[in-house]
């Protein structure tokens, strides 16, 4: 729906993070992403292990790197974060794709 350049300052799991997002006349406001169309394991229970793993991935993909959001609700989720989709500027990748395309993330 809107699309906004940020910088990604904590990852919460491998399918949540907070971003630093811009919305332009020097006015920045964090948000909690969650990202679109994807699921990861969780970093308790018997996931862990694979929960981890895919939040280091995510995190080495883009924390604390400039990236594009894609969000798509005019509202948040009921956990209280937006729908993203994350992009690395620099070749239009996306994120979530690529974490499913790697194997950290499926399709949800």
């Amino acid at each position: 729906m809107y699309t906004y350049k940020a910088r990604i300052i904590n990852v919460y799991d491998g399918d949540t993070v907070t971003a630093l997002i811009d919305l332009g006349l020097h006015i920045k406001v964090q948000a909690k992403i969650r990202l679109k169309g994807i699921d990861t394991p969780e970093l308790r229970g018997v996931t862990r292990e694979d929960g981890l793993t895919s939040k280091a991935r995510t995190e080495e993909l883009i924390l604390d790197k400039e990236v594009t959001i894609k969000t798509f609700k005019d509202k948040q989720e009921k956990y209280g974060r937006w729908l993203g989709e994350i992009f690395l500027p620099e070749n239009d990748t996306s994120i979530n794709q690529m974490l499913i395309n790697e194997g950290f993330a499926v399709p949800y």
